[in-house]
C-alpha cells in the first residue's frame, strides 16, 4: 500500500504515516504503534495472497503399483471421496502409481511444483516415498498409518477390527482358522496378522494349530491351497480384503465346495461383490469413501492454514452373513 492509501484507511495525515513508518519526527506513542500493527497485517495479508496465487490447487495421490492387479474397490472408493473433498475447495487431484523401489513420477511432481501436497495410499514397511517427502518438509497425507507426527493420517484400526471379527468367529464356534493375506511390507497386512494373533490368545484358541498363507497370491494356486485346507481341517478362512475373498470363493464354489458346511469363509473388507454370491460373505465394512472424502478435507485446510486433525480413526461395521453361520 502506498502513504497516502495507509493515510486514508486510518483517517491520518500522510506525513503522520511518513514519520510513523521513518522513526523519525515526533508522533504519539500510541499512533505510531496503530499506525505500524496496520502496516505489518496489510503486509502479511498480501505474503498470504502472493502464497495462494502461487499454489497449483492440485493435490497428488500415489498408487502402489499393485493397483493394477489388485482390483480392490477400496481404493477406487477412496479415490472418490478425495476428488469430492478436493472438488468442494476448488482443488484438482493429479494421481500418479509408484513402484516400491521407485519414486520418479512423486520426485518430479514435487520438485517441478505440479501439486502442493501429496496423499499416499498405502503405508509401507520401508516407504521410500514417504522418506523423500518428510525430508522435502512437503505437505504428505496418508490413507493408512504411520510413525510420524508430520503425516496427517485417516484409516481404520485394522489390528482392532481383525481381532473383533476373528472373536466373533470364534464365539460362533469356529476354532481352526487360514489366515489369508498378501504381501506383509504393507503396514495394514502386518496389522491384520496381529489382529488375529490376539483373537486367538484373547479367547484361549492354540496359535499353532492355524494356518497362514502370505505373499502374492495366484489364482492358478488357490485350489492346491484350499486343498490343503481341507485335508488340515480347517474351520473357516480368514481373506484379507475383497479381491482375495471373492477368488477364494469362486475357487470353492467350482470346487464343489459347500459354504459354510464344508468350510467358512469371511473378509477383512467388504465390497458390494461379496453380497453377490450365494451364500453372500461375512465382511468388514469400512467406509472407504468417506476416508477419502476426511484425507483430502483435512489436507486442504492443511494447505490453507486452517485448523486440522493430524490423525483420524474411522469406524467400520462387521456385517454377520451366511458364509459364516454357526456350526
Amino acid at each position: 500500500m502506498t502513504l497516502d492509501e495507509i493515510a486514508k484507511e486510518l483517517n491520518v495525515s500522510t506525513s503522520t504515516v511518513s514519520r510513523a513508518l521513518s522513526g523519525k519526527g515526533r508522533i504519539g506513542e500510541k499512533t505510531r504503534n496503530r499506525i505500524l500493527s496496520f502496516v505489518e497485517e496489510q503486509e502479511q495479508k498480501e505474503d498470504r495472497s502472493r502464497e495462494k496465487q502461487q499454489r497449483t490447487h492440485n493435490l497428488g495421490v500415489v498408487f502402489h503399483d499393485d493397483i493394477y492387479t489388485s482390483g480392490s474397490f477400496y481404493f477406487h472408493d477412496c479415490l472418490l471421496g478425495i476428488c469430492e473433498a478436493a472438488a468442494l475447495r476448488g482443488y484438482n487431484v493429479v494421481v500418479t502409481v509408484e513402484k516400491t523401489n521407485d519414486i520418479t513420477n512423486l520426485r518430479k511432481m514435487v520438485e517441478e511444483q505440479e501439486v502442493d501436497g501429496m496423499i499416499l495410499t498405502r503405508g509401507l514397511d520401508e516407504d521410500k516415498a514417504l522418506r523423500y517427502l518428510l525430508e522435502h518438509q512437503f505437505p504428505t497425507g496418508i490413507t493408512g498409518t504411520c510413525n510420524s507426527k508430520e503425516v496427517i493420517q485417516v484409516d481404520t484400526d485394522n489390528e482392532l477390527l481383525t481381532e473383533d471379527l476373528v472373536s466373533v468367529l470364534i464365539g460362533q464356534g469356529f476354532e481352526r482358522f487360514a489366515l489369508v493375506v498378501e504381501d506383509l511390507s504393507f503396514n495394514v497386512n502386518r496389522s491384520r496378522r496381529n489382529g488375529f494373533y490376539k483373537a486367538l490368545i484373547k479367547n484361549g484358541i492354540p496359535e499353532s494349530e492355524q494356518l497362514y498363507y502370505t505373499g502374492a497370491l495366484k489364482v492358478d494356486f488357490l485350489d492346491t491351497i484350499i486343498s490343503d485346507m481341507i485335508a488340515k481341517k480347517v474351520q473357516c478362512i480368514v481373506c484379507g480384503d475383497d479381491v482375495i475373498s471373492t477368488w477364494m470363493m469362486s475357487r470353492l464354489q467350482a470346487g464343489g465346495y459347500r459354504v459354510p458346511k464344508d468350510i467358512a469363509i469371511a473378509s477383512l473388507y467388504n465390497s458390494s461383490n461379496l453380497n453377490c454370491f450365494s451364500p453372500s460373505i461375512t465382511a468388514v465394512s469400512i467406509p472407504a469413501r468417506q476416508v477419502g472424502i476426511r484425507m483430502g478435507t483435512q489436507m486442504i485446510h492443511c494447505l490453507e492454514g486452517e485448523d486440522y486433525e493430524q490423525k483420524t480413526t474411522m469406524d467400520y461395521e462387521i456385517l454377520l452373513r451366511k458364509s459364516t453361520k454357526s456350526i
